[in-house]
C-alpha cells in the first residue's frame, strides 16, 4: 500500500525548496539591484519583460503559481495538525517549528495581497509596468506598507532557509543532532545574509539617488 502522506511530505518539501525558493532568490537578486538606482533595476525588469508573454505566463503559471499552490494547501493541511510548544520547551528546534508555521499563515495572506495588486491588478488589469518609481512610490507612500513588506520579505527568508534545514532531514540527507545542528546554522546564516540584503535594498528607497 503505498503512503501518500511519506511522499505528499517529501514532494512539499521540494516544491518549497526548489519552485518557491528560487522564485524568492530570484525576487531579491532582481530587488538587491534597487541599491544601484533606477536604472540599474529597471534594467533588470526590463530584462524580463524581453522574454516573449506567453512563455513567461506558462513559467508564471507552472513554474510559480500551481507549485505555490499545492505547498500552500498542503502546508494549511500540516499546520492544523501541529501542535506548537515554544513556550513550553522552549528548545530552539521547537522555536523553529512554530515560526516555520507562524510564518506560513502570514506569508499566505502577504503573497495573496502582494501578488494580487502588483501582478494581477497593476500590472494584468490596468496595464502598468513595475518599475523603479512605481514600487518606490509604492513603498514610500505609507508606512504600514513598507512595515507589511518588511515584515512579510523577512517571514519569507526565514521559512525558505528554515524549511533548507526541514528538508535535508526529511530527505535523510543529515542523519543525527550533531549534522542537523550544523544545517540549521548555516541555514539561519544565509536567513540573516538575504535579511540584510533585503533591509539595505528595501531602505534605499528613502534615500535621494543622484
Amino acid at each position: 500500500m503505498i503512503n501518500t502522506t511519506f511522499y505528499a511530505r517529501r514532494l512539499h518539501s521540494l516544491v518549497g525548496l526548489l519552485a518557491l525558493g528560487g522564485f524568492l532568490m530570484e525576487h531579491i537578486l532582481t530587488n538587491a539591484s534597487a541599491l544601484g538606482g533606477a536604472e540599474a533595476l529597471n534594467g533588470k525588469l526590463a530584462m524580463m519583460e524581453l522574454i516573449p508573454k506567453p512563455i513567461f505566463l506558462g513559467l508564471e503559471v507552472g513554474a510559480v503559481a500551481i507549485p505555490f499552490l499545492f505547498h500552500a494547501i498542503y502546508g494549511i493541511y500540516i499546520c492544523m495538525q501541529a501542535k506548537n510548544n515554544p513556550t513550553k520547551y522552549g528548545y530552539l528546534n521547537n522555536w523553529n517549528f512554530a515560526f516555520q508555521r507562524w510564518t506560513a499563515w502570514f506569508l499566505l495572506v502577504f503573497l495573496v495581497w502582494h501578488v494580487g495588486y502588483l501582478r494581477c491588478y497593476v500590472k494584468g488589469v490596468l496595464g502598468t509596468p513595475i518599475t523603479y518609481e512605481l514600487i518606490q512610490s509604492y513603498v514610500t507612500g505609507s508606512p504600514i506598507v513598507f512595515v507589511l513588506y518588511l515584515i512579510g520579505m523577512l517571514a519569507a527568508i526565514f521559512h525558505f532557509t528554515n524549511g533548507i534545514t526541514t528538508f535535508l532531514m526529511t530527505w535523510g540527507v543529515v542523519k543525527g543532532h550533531r549534522a542537523q545542528k550544523v544545517a540549521g546554522i548555516l541555514s539561519m546564516m544565509l536567513c540573516a545574509a538575504l535579511s540584510l540584503v533585503t533591509i539595505a535594498f528595501m531602505v534605499s528607497y528613502f534615500v535621494p539617488m543622484h
